[in-house]
């Protein structure tokens, strides 16, 4: 048994988190405010804490993580919040949140989290630091609130990131935010595209030269990596990188130095991050990539789902598009473009947006004024039909994307669950919950009228599949 110190200013919330914690065992310790969490702590031994983002008065969710998490020994505090964004994320996982979940949180959810954080070990403090912003990073779908807590937990080291995704998704734009929430934010961040400058160009670009080092080079040019001292150089499509290239990258992670053509050697402090639209380890295995190079690329990997598995984000990122120019989606053409399947992803979002903002004069956008081609625009449900995400209430149209989802990854597992559960991003109680909840575990027409005994018998491969 442990006690659980649960912060929130609405009594009603405050209790049921309590009632639920005392039924899994442990006692609660109520607070409502961040100055009463404090205290508490000051008095009581608290194995964990529960706390709310959006509290009244001085002291507000991420002021109480952060004074939380400066203490000599911090609990670990999992941070809840009912309106969840990129830069709250990224910023309470920065001050050293466990994790930053939504409301409401179910049973199994607030289970998995306690049990996790129980288990933990109290890290060393972090001293927070001003919030910074990211305006370019949206979206709240499982897939990138992943990158956006592993943002928040790299954003202040030096290690290299690799940035992995398909064209489009926003690879940039997570390497910007990496640098904007970072320590090194007031220093520059430099992009580098490998697979647009020549090859034999691209020593020069990176390392710079001195003035005659080669016909045409007239004056001392410093390269990218001088003009990320102390920030953060980032090098777009490293995939496409000519091999000698990649060698003398590898010498520069290794020892921190670099030569210009023509010059003498000199260190940098320079944070590298690295993306690319290919498979790396296809590519080692081919020859045709270092695999030094790429696991020194990879100490901390993030993997941009694409935009097809991410519907959360969709509707979000067109609403960001159209901002500027005050236009709005109508219920139509929020549909459509929740049907598209987006082979180029955030990228052809955008541009599909804006087109639609420039030709229509009216303030609302509807599902004819976007021009997306008919033949991918019919996403249907696992039966064959047509799916109107947006008809009903909203729980109705949560309730259909999560079973779809669900049914999905169940037959792409081939009835595993735990396989399902790991590709779906929850736990696998929950997992069981939602298949009961839905009736996923008896014969169902939705599953292509036959029988999912597979998915009544789960885990059958589970300890095959671990070995």
């Amino acid at each position: 048994m442990a006690t659980i110190l649960i912060v929130d200013d609405d009594r009603a919330l405050r209790e049921g988190l309590a009632e639920t914690v005392a039924d899994l065992g442990h006692t609660p310790l109520p607070a409502a405010s961040g100055s009463e969490a404090l205290a508490r702590l000051g008095d009581t031994a608290v194995a964990a804490v529960l706390l709310d983002l959006r509290m009244p008065g001085d002291l507000d969710g991420m002021a109480t993580l952060a004074r939380i998490c400066a203490l000599p020994d911090p609990p670990p505090v999992t941070v809840l919040t009912a309106f969840a964004s990129p830069a709250n994320t990224i910023e309470a996982m920065r001050l050293g949140a466990h994790d930053h979940l939504t409301k409401p949180i179910g049973r199994a959810d607030l289970a998995a989290v306690l049990d996790a954080m129980l288990r933990s070990v109290s890290a060393e403090a972090i001293v927070p630091a001003a919030q910074s912003g990211h305006p370019g990073l949206v979206g709240s779908s499982e897939g990138m609130r992943r990158v956006q807590k592993t943002i928040g937990l790299v954003a202040d080291t030096a290690s290299t990131v690799l940035i992995q995704g398909e064209t489009g998704t926003g690879k940039e734009e997570v390497a910007r935010a990496l640098h904007a929430f970072g320590q090194r934010r007031t220093r520059p961040f430099i992009p580098v595209n490998c697979a647009a400058i020549p090859g034999d160009r691209l020593e020069s670009e990176l390392f710079g030269h001195l003035r005659g080092a080669f016909p045409g080079a007239t004056a001392d040019r410093a390269g990218a990596f001088h003009q990320a001292e102390g920030g953060t150089l980032f090098l777009d499509e490293i995939g496409d990188m000519p091999a000698g290239m990649q060698a003398k990258i590898l010498r520069v992670l290794e020892d921190c130095v670099v030569t210009p053509l023509g010059g003498r050697s000199g260190r940098v402090a320079v944070r590298l991050v690295a993306a690319t639209h290919r498979d790396l380890p296809a590519l080692v295995a081919e020859g045709r990539f270092r695999a030094d190079l790429y696991y020194r690329l990879a100490v901390v990997p993030i993997s941009l789902p694409p935009l097809r598995e991410r519907l959360a984000d969709i509707v979000p990122f067109a609403e960001h598009f159209l901002a500027p120019s005050g236009k709005r989606l109508s219920g139509g053409a929020a549909s459509r473009l929740l049907a598209y399947d987006w082979p180029g992803n955030v990228r052809e979002l955008r541009n599909v947006v804006e087109r639609a903002a420039v030709l229509v004069r009216g303030g609302v956008i509807a599902g004819g004024d976007l021009d997306l081609p008919a033949s991918r625009t019919d996403r249907r449900t696992e039966d064959g039909h047509a799916q109107d995400w947006l008809a009903g209430d909203l729980p109705g149209a949560v309730a259909r994307l999560e079973r779809t989802m669900i049914v999905r990854a169940l037959r792409e597992t081939e009835g595993n669950r735990a396989r399902a559960a790991r590709r779906l991003g929850i736990q696998r109680q929950l997992l069981y919950a939602k298949i009961e909840r839905y009736g996923l575990g008896v014969p169902d027409a939705e599953m292509s009228g036959e029988p999912t005994s597979d998915v009544a018998n789960p885990d059958a491969s589970e300890e095959t599949e671990r070995g």
